[in-house]
């Protein structure tokens, strides 16, 4: 029997219409139940997930999605495309399934949501603060340019004898 490397929770969440969604197939996986269950209970209550919860790919973002991860390849066989849930719609379906597993499934899901948008904000302020050091380094080297090129002239400029005031040993005049 060949053994499979587990999938992490991270790599289960997909980027999709500027959202951060997650598959039925893997939500099901994850609740130990059939994508088909997953699929119906959804039907049943529709009424709480209104827009922005789940949606259902379109054949473009389902090939996409099929593309970028290889795990996915079963999907390009199905009948229609995939329900897609966002983190809103992750809570709400666990709270629709009510067993002690999608519970604990719910937990770990949406704190690696959060994870992901706290790392998500970080890398923002990140480009923000290399951003305001680019400008003020460029400022910098502008005033370092100008005194290094006065330096330059100040090095090409001749010597100019000065001239010796004190004492000094008749072996030096």
């Amino acid at each position: 029997m060949r053994k499979t490397k587990p999938v992490l929770l991270e790599e289960r969440i997909f980027a999709v219409r500027g959202q951060r969604v997650m598959a039925d197939r893997d939500l099901a996986e994850l609740y130990g139940i059939e994508t088909k269950a997953l699929n119906q209970a959804y039907q049943r209550n529709r009424e709480r997930f209104p827009e922005g919860f789940a949606f259902r790919l379109s054949e473009e973002e389902q090939s996409g999605l099929i593309s970028a991860c290889e795990r996915l390849r079963p999907l390009l066989h199905a009948r229609q495309p995939s329900l897609v849930f966002t983190d809103y719609g992750v809570a709400m379906l666990s709270s629709i399934l009510r067993s002690a597993r999608a519970v604990r499934v719910k937990v770990q899901i949406i704190r690696t949501f959060v994870r992901l948008r706290r790392l998500v904000l970080m890398d923002r302020d990140l480009r923000e603060a290399v951003t305001a050091l680019q400008f003020k380094v460029g400022e910098h080297d502008e005033s370092i340019q100008k005194v290094l090129e006065a330096l330059g002239r100040l090095m090409q400029e001749a010597p100019k004898k000065i001239p010796v005031v004190g004492f000094q040993r008749r072996e030096e005049i």
